[in-house]
């Protein structure tokens, strides 16, 4: 096997030029995919990005009526819907895939919250100790909730920077008092998540999904929630998750333990569901997956002609050789050892080209990644699945020729030359 690869390569060096437009099928039709493959998962990811946010890997389950969240800004606390006891919590930790939960409540807009004559038209959040981890908040200034705050019902308050800049118009916020329901908050923090995500939104649906985090939101403590409120309310559900392929069926199973366990009615209009971004990026993907796949399929043509022109090549080399073959077999060389001989210096073209088309097509992605800013993400699996299809090229083309070789007279083979 080792002289048939050098013979191959000796032979490949001798036409040169012949070699090199043999490959040029080759070459295209797997930069072409390398390229099409790559540009693929760079956009996938974007998706799911753009979809769920850079790095944050966290399940929403929030209380639904007839299919929508149910909003209490708007709305009485619904009967018959129990506030998430501690072992409730406890059974969501035991979820395969969770590392943190976090329970929370939420108004979407109030217009309870005012600092001096400046009302906060955003979101307002009663936080327990675990929210921050599980969403990746950091403090910028001054400091974040304490234990002390949770059990002294402590009126105190943390606000994100677009509050800082909706609210308090650029001033230092620490130490200032917000009026929330009346009731006198003082701004202990800022906070900020550690990774800042700036969502694509394209239509007035991706604008209602993420106009809180535009407009800003104020951070109170779960313990004074019912006090600022006046009432005790279901919470939502935050599920820090690992890792973002489990984030469906983390989903899917909290909602379901939230249903049996908080919704007495069963037979009413009440449950618990996941926002399960990571299912609408699924479906975009699948979008994009079927046009890129037809794009494919257009790339692999010409594999089909370098394939063609491989064998052609392999049938001039055949009929150039007819002595060199007629004299190898007329000292002993057998059929198999000739067919090999064949079949390898076919399948070392083809892998050549492969490789170069590997390489030219990283190249390409790069270059319309640059150019077009369109995400790129390189597929290792891709570019070996390249390499090898494009040594069964030559193997199958060269096949044909390699036969042909085979099975030559050697006293005709002599004669002819």
């Amino acid at each position: 096997m080792r002289e048939n690869i050098r013979l191959a390569f000796q032979g490949i060096w001798g036409h040169k030029m012949r070699s090199v437009l043999t490959m040029l099928g080759i070459i295209i039709g797997i930069a072409a995919i390398i390229t099409i493959v790559s540009t693929i998962q760079g956009t996938n990811e974007q998706i799911k990005e753009n979809l769920i946010g850079a790095g944050n890997n966290v399940v929403t389950v929030q209380l639904n009526q007839n299919g929508n969240v149910y909003d209490m800004s708007w709305s009485p606390v619904p009967s018959g819907v129990r506030v998430i006891s501690p072992q409730t919590r406890e059974e969501l930790c035991q979820i395969r895939g969770v590392e943190n939960v976090s329970l929370y409540c939420w108004r979407q807009s109030s217009s309870s919250v005012f600092y001096r004559n400046t009302q906060h038209n955003g979101e307002v959040y009663g936080i327990d100790p675990n929210y921050l981890d599980v969403y990746g908040y950091q403090v910028q200034q001054g400091r974040g909730f304490t234990q002390e705050d949770f059990d002294g019902f402590r009126k105190v308050a943390l606000v994100d920077g677009n509050a800082v800049r909706t609210l308090f118009a650029g001033e230092n916020p620490v130490g200032k008092t917000l009026e929330i329901s009346s009731d006198a908050f003082t701004v202990v923090g800022v906070i900020a998540q550690s990774e800042e995500f700036a969502p694509t939104i394209n239509s007035m649906r991706d604008y209602h999904l993420y106009m809180g985090s535009s407009a800003g939101a104020v951070y109170i403590p779960d313990a004074v929630w019912p006090t600022a409120y006046q009432f005790d309310e279901p919470q939502c559900v935050a599920l820090k998750v690992g890792s973002t392929d489990d984030m469906t069926a983390v989903g899917q199973d909290a909602a379901r333990i939230l249903t049996d366990s908080q919704i007495i009615d069963k037979s009413g209009s009440f449950d618990y569901r996941s926002q399960d971004m990571l299912e609408q990026a699924q479906q975009l993907q699948q979008m994009s997956q079927s046009t890129n796949t037809q794009l494919i399929w257009i790339a692999s043509i010409s594999l089909l002609v370098g394939g063609i022109g491989v064998m052609n090549i392999m049938l001039v080399s055949v009929t150039e050789r007819t002595a060199e073959i007629g004299l190898k077999k007329a000292i002993g060389a057998k059929k198999k050892r000739i067919l090999l001989q064949f079949l390898t210096e076919s399948a070392v073209l083809t892998s050549l080209g492969g490789i170069i088309g590997v390489l030219l097509g990283i190249v390409m992605a790069q270059l319309i990644s640059r150019m077009m800013q369109i995400p790129v993400a390189i597929s290792v699996p891709a570019i070996v699945i390249a390499v090898v299809f494009s040594t069964l090229i030559g193997v199958v083309f060269g096949m044909l020729p390699a036969v042909q070789a085979a099975k030559l007279n050697p006293i005709q083979a002599l004669r002819r030359d």
